[in-house]
């Protein structure tokens, strides 16, 4: 969105710098860059950088009115109800796809949100390596709030330490060196020693968790909560402590703001940045251009289950109807300018809500296929995860 820099970017882009970043990646971090890295970042406007941070508050108006945490109880599934529950996320996330209105203006529209984690040191990460191999302005940067490079590093590690020793924190995940983002989990241990421990091997002793190293158990203070309770029940997996026990152990952020932020709030936001959204059981009858819209169940993670081509009587087969909401689909601008052809993108804008949300950096995803997915994206090139460079609004 800034022609000028795409357009310098494009003509010097090195393709084997491009391959010495994934290289050098995967050569200090265990072959772990498993999800694909786009050849470029985006580098946003200040009129489009404000146009996020607009939609951004009009989703937060919305989760910090002091009802919302009692009207999205609902939205946790029987028996996934966590003990402890604090007042609000420590991470939140809000995804806008990039688009444009009647006037072929750029805006940003909402198209999911969560109160999860996201890949927070791995972005940090990014930053340097793209600024090492590829002219990255010096004046744009991807982190918001003031926050500097090290401003960031340093907030990051004082919401997840705390007041904690690192070896009391730990990153909780199913099977922690099998999942796709472990990168983030290595570079959460070389930033601030936080150790990835699966929880299937937390070991449960009156109130205390504690974990094994080297032959010792060590106790557990504070999680860094990386994994989602529901698929525990998918995958048959056993813990050693109940989920609604009272434990001395402190989340960091509460597991239950999973499923309270989510695809259920989605029908509360009012915004001409957010599509309209019905929960499918509170219709009396479908909406006349029902070609327009999306089909999401409520209790799905990475997209899981979205139909883009309903119709009625598609619906009309739906028994749990209270379980899924039809968003007005979002068409995606054509825009990024690559080698062959334009590519589209979404940019998630990442929170961390310690005493107030506070937006500190950014994700993107680009996309050449009909959805975001790596399926509709195979044997293409300039697509994947990158960040967006902005003038430090």
């Amino acid at each position: 969105m800034l022609p000028e820099l795409r357009a310098a970017f494009n003509a010097q882009f090195d393709p084997q710098a491009y391959q010495e970043i994934i290289s050098d990646i995967n050569r200090h971090y265990r072959n772990s860059l498993l999800f694909r890295l786009c050849e470029t970042p985006l580098f946003l406007s200040e009129d489009f950088t404000r146009k996020l941070l607009h939609a951004a508050d009009d989703v937060l108006r919305v989760l910090r009115d002091p009802g919302y945490s009692a009207r999205a109880e609902a939205a946790i599934p029987a028996g996934l109800k966590v003990a402890n529950e604090d007042a609000h996320p420590t991470f939140l996330q809000i995804d806008f796809a990039v688009c444009r209105d009647e006037q072929e203006e750029f805006v940003p529209q909402l198209i999911e949100l969560q109160g999860f984690p996201s890949l927070y040191c791995y972005q940090h990460f990014l930053d340097g390596k793209l600024r090492q191999y590829f002219p990255i302005p010096e004046q744009l940067t991807p982190f918001f709030s003031g926050l500097s490079s090290r401003g960031y590093r340093d907030f990051l590690g004082q919401v997840l330490l705390g007041a904690s020793d690192p070896e009391n924190v730990v990153l909780l995940e199913i099977e922690p060196e099998k999942q796709k983002t472990r990168i983030d989990f290595y570079l959460c241990e070389e930033y601030y020693g936080i150790r990835s421990v699966c929880v299937t091997r937390v070991i449960h002793r009156g109130r205390k968790l504690f974990y094994k190293h080297n032959g010792r158990e060590i106790p557990i203070e504070r999680i860094y909560h990386r994994f989602i309770f529901d698929e525990l029940h998918r995958k048959n997996l056993h813990i050693s402590f109940d989920i609604d026990e009272d434990l001395d152990v402190t989340w960091v952020g509460h597991p239950n703001w999973f499923f309270k932020i989510s695809k259920y709030t989605l029908p509360m936001i009012q915004s001409p940045y957010c599509p309209p959204s019905f929960f499918l059981g509170d219709l009396d009858r479908y909406p006349d251009d029902l070609e327009n819209y999306v089909l999401k169940p409520l209790f799905s993670f990475a997209g899981a289950g979205v139909e883009i081509d309903i119709t009625a009587e598609r619906l009309d087969q739906l028994q749990e109807r209270n379980n899924y909401i039809l968003q007005r689909k979002v068409a995606y601008t054509p825009f990024l300018e690559t080698p062959d052809e334009q590519a589209r993108a979404e940019i998630r804008m990442m929170f961390i809500w310690d005493d107030r949300p506070l937006l500190v950096n950014n994700l993107v995803r680009v996309s050449k296929g009909k959805m975001m997915g790596v399926d509709f994206n195979r044997h293409k090139t300039w697509v994947g995860s990158s960040l967006a460079y902005h003038p430090g609004i």
